[in-house]
């Protein structure tokens, strides 16, 4: 099985040039220690020193100040080659959960084409989410049912997103099943409070989504209709979701928590390195 080589690169120039380099350490043990448990992918993450160079063979993750309305993270270049982007300012570090978030998708399907089949689902009683008669073509989007800040952990001081496992599309839930890395998801096809879910409804053809965006308000389903010929089904997808939230303008929930206690991590691994060094000084 080859490598994929994914370079994390500051596009912006604003960004502290350490904390980008401890981001790409922490993906790279992310998706050479955690996501191999589940995903049949190898892969590696380096840091990329600036924009000028993009090494042959890398899928760069380009770290940007912003984005254009209505456009996704995850790209396709002009001979069809994945590479991402990824909102990232000095006003706050929990574009390292989006970065981990766009990183994961792009290795577990870099064409954003992958389907999966599974029992259909729908929007029950009290806002529940159940199973419900037929299948759907679920689209394979490893972080987006359980993408909101709350559900992600730490790496080595840096905050990476929680993903699902293929156990996600299993038809019935077996105890000690894990369907999320950090077991947050509890069953098949349970979507968490501030992600979403899309899939190919076989019965009609269409592109539908539930979305659970925000958690202050219960699930909803939208059909977002066939996609355009020629275009990967995640660009679509995310290009919808884009419009979507910037027309609501859902507030994004921050784990300040969790951002704290990667930031004094973080300090005390920096603390350590320094001693370290003077051995060899």
């Amino acid at each position: 099985m080859s490598v994929i080589q994914v370079g994390l690169v500051d596009t912006t120039g604003k960004l502290d040039a350490e904390l980008v380099q401890s981001v790409a350490a922490a993906l790279n043990i992310q998706v050479a220690r955690d996501l191999p448990q589940f995903w049949t992918v190898s892969a590696t993450v380096r840091y990329l020193p600036g924009t000028g160079k993009v090494p042959g063979g890398v899928w760069p993750v380009n770290l940007v100040a912003s984005l254009p309305p209505g456009e996704g993270g995850v790209h396709m270049d002009r001979h069809n080659q994945p590479y991402a982007k990824v909102i990232a300012t000095p006003a706050s570090d929990e574009w390292t959960i989006d970065a981990s978030h766009e990183t994961l998708e792009m290795l577990v399907d870099p064409y954003g084409n992958r389907l999966q089949t599974s029992n259909a689902i729908g929007i029950g009683p009290g806002g529940t989410i159940v199973d419900e008669p037929g299948q759907f073509d679920y689209l394979v989007e490893a972080c987006d049912p359980c993408e909101a800040d709350a559900y992600a952990y730490s790496i080595q001081g840096v905050a990476v997103s929680d993903f699902i496992t293929p156990h996600f599309y299993d038809p019935v839930a077996t105890p000690g099943t894990r369907y999320s890395f950090t077991g947050a998801i509890k069953a098949p096809r349970q979507i968490l409070p501030g992600g979403y879910i899309s899939w190919v409804n076989q019965a009609t053809g269409v592109l539908q989504q539930l979305l659970w965006v925000d958690p202050n308000q219960p699930p909803t389903i939208q059909t977002l209709g066939p996609a355009p010929a020629g275009m990967s089904l995640r660009v679509w997808v995310d290009s919808q979701m884009s419009a979507y939230r910037n027309k609501t303008k859902i507030k994004r929930v921050q784990n300040a928590a969790l951002l704290e206690r990667c930031r004094t991590h973080r300090a005390q691994l920096s603390h350590i390195a320094a001693a370290r060094a003077k051995l060899y000084t």
